[in-house]
C-alpha cells in the first residue's frame, strides 16, 4: 500500500512508523526544515512525552470528545508510548504528576529517537515540502499535490497539527484539506493559554503564588475552581491552574467571564480572621504595608492592600475590625479584571478541528473519504497540561497507521 503522511510532528511521526511496520511504502512530507519543530519546544524545551497513569485517571484528564478517543488510547497506552522510546534507545524518567520526560531533559533527543527510526523503518522523508491538495476519485484517495511534485497513493494521514504556535509550521493546512474534501471543521479556539487582564500585572510579573485556588464566574454564579500554582505576567495570568481553567471555559462568552483569587483557600473567613488578628499583634507599632510579611510575599503586599482599600500607611494598632474585614475578604477574594484568553500564538493546544462525528474511532479513517484518515491535534479532542496531548498524538498516529483502507 502506498501512503502519504502529512505532518512530521508527534501524531505524523507515528502514523508514518506504524504504517511502515504495516508492510506500506510511506512517504512523510513536513512543511519544515526537519520534524518535530512543535515537539522541540514541548515542555520547555524538555518534551513531556506522556503521562504514566491508569486510564481512568487519563480519561480525566480529556477535555474534548473523551469517548472518541477511547478506542485509541485503550489500544496504545502511556506504557506502550513509554515502551516504544525504551525500546528504541531513549532513557526516560518519570516526575511530579506522572509527568514523563527524556532523562537528558533534551526534546532534541526524542526527535532524534522519532527520526532514527523512521529512517530504520524505510519512511522516505521529504523536508521543505509543502502539501496544497488531497485529490479524491469515487469517494477515494487519489494523489497529493505539493509544491514539488504529485505522489499517487492509496492512503493519506492527515497530521498537520492545529493552529498553536504557529511559528512552528501549525497554520491550519489540514483543515483547509479536511474542508475541501467535504469535512466539517469545529471552530478552533485557543487551549491551556494564559489570561490577559485589563491593565495586566507589570509590577508582579515573573511572581508565582502557590496553593492558591483561581475561581471563575460565568453569569455570576460559580463555573469551576483550580487549586494549584499561579503566575502573574506583563499580560494577565498564567501557570498550572490558569492554563486549566482556560481549556475548560474557552467556550464561553468572554464577557460574563469574572474571575478572583483566593490566596488562602485552606482557611474559612473565621480562622482566618483569627490568623490575621495573631499576625497583626507581632507589628503593633509597625504601618500595615510592613507587618504583613508572614502573609504573603513581599512584592504582592502593596498590590494586594491597595486593592483592600485599607491604608497601607496606618499603624497595626490603628486597624479597625471593619477594615481587617476588607483585608480577610482580600485574602478570600483577590479580584482580578478578566478580559480574555490569550492567543493562538500563546496556546499549548488547539480546541476544535475535524469533527469527530465523521471520522471512525476504530481506524481514524474518514467516513467521507476512503483511504482519507486523521491523527493528532488536527482533530476535535484536546486535553489538560502533563503529557496528555502528546499521548493523544502517539495513540491516534499509532491507530491511523496501523490500520487499512476499508473496502467498502
Amino acid at each position: 500500500m502506498r501512503t502519504i503522511v502529512i505532518g512530521g510532528g508527534a501524531a505524523g511521526a507515528f502514523a508514518a512508523h506504524f504504517a511502515a511496520q504495516n508492510g506500506d511504502r510511506v512517504v512523510l512530507i513536513e512543511k519544515n526544515e526537519k520534524l518535530g519543530k512543535k515537539l522541540y519546544i514541548t515542555g520547555k524545551g524538555r518534551c513531556n512525552l506522556t503521562n504514566s497513569c491508569d486510564k481512568d485517571e487519563f480519561f480525566r484528564n480529556v477535555v474534548n470528545n473523551e469517548r472518541f478517543l477511547y478506542g485509541a488510547v485503550s489500544s496504545f497506552l502511556p506504557q506502550d508510548t513509554i515502551d516504544f522510546f525504551t525500546l528504541h534507545g531513549l532513557k526516560l524518567k518519570t516526575e511530579r504528576g506522572n509527568r514523563v520526560f527524556p532523562e537528558s531533559d533534551k526534546s532534541s533527543d526524542v526527535i532524534k529517537t522519532l527520526s532514527e527510526t523512521l529512517r530504520s523503518d524505510g519512511v522516505d522523508i521529504r523536508l521543505n515540502e509543502k502539501v496544497l491538495k488531497i485529490h479524491s476519485e469515487g469517494g477515494r484517495v487519489e494523489k497529493v499535490s505539493t509544491d514539488k511534485g504529485e505522489y499517487f497513493c492509496d492512503k493519506v494521514i492527515v497530521a498537520t497539527g492545529g493552529v498553536s504556535y504557529p511559528s512552528t509550521g501549525s497554520t491550519g493546512d489540514g483543515y483547509v484539506f479536511a474542508k475541501d474534501l467535504g469535512h466539517s471543521v469545529i471552530s478552533p479556539k485557543p487551549a491551556l493559554v494564559p489570561f490577559l487582564t485589563e491593565g495586566g500585572f507589570a509590577d508582579l510579573a515573573g511572581l508565582t503564588l502557590k496553593n492558591v485556588s483561581l475561581n471563575v464566574f460565568y453569569n455570576d454564579k460559580k463555573y469551576l475552581s483550580e487549586f494549584g500554582e499561579l503566575l502573574f505576567t506583563h499580560e494577565g495570568i498564567s501557570g498550572p491552574i490558569v492554563l486549566t481553567a482556560s481549556s475548560r471555559i474557552n467556550l464561553l462568552d468572554k464577557k460574563n467571564v469574572k474571575i478572583s483569587i483566593d490566596l488562602k483557600p485552606a482557611l474559612d473567613v473565621d480562622t482566618l480572621d483569627k490568623r490575621l488578628q495573631r499576625d497583626l499583634t507581632k507589628f503593633t507599632k509597625k504601618q500595615l504595608k510592613n507587618s504583613l510579611n508572614e502573609l504573603l510575599p513581599s512584592s504582592f503586599i502593596t498590590r494586594f492592600i491597595a486593592e483592600s482599600g485599607v491604608d497601607g500607611e496606618k499603624r497595626v494598632d490603628d486597624i479597625t475590625k471593619k477594615e481587617r474585614g476588607k483585608l480577610v475578604s482580600t485574602l478570600k477574594s483577590f479580584p482580578v479584571k478578566f478580559k480574555d484568553l490569550a492567543d493562538f500564538s500563546q496556546a499549548i493546544v488547539t480546541s476544535g478541528g475535524v469533527s469527530v462525528k465523521e471520522i471512525d474511532p476504530k481506524t481514524m479513517e474518514s467516513k467521507l473519504v476512503k483511504g482519507l484518515f486523521f491523527a493528532g491535534e488536527v482533530i476535535d479532542v484536546d486535553a489538560l497540561t502533563g503529557g496528555f496531548n502528546l499521548q493523544i498524538a502517539w495513540s491516534t498516529g499509532a491507530r491511523a497507521g496501523k490500520n487499512n483502507v476499508t473496502q467498502k
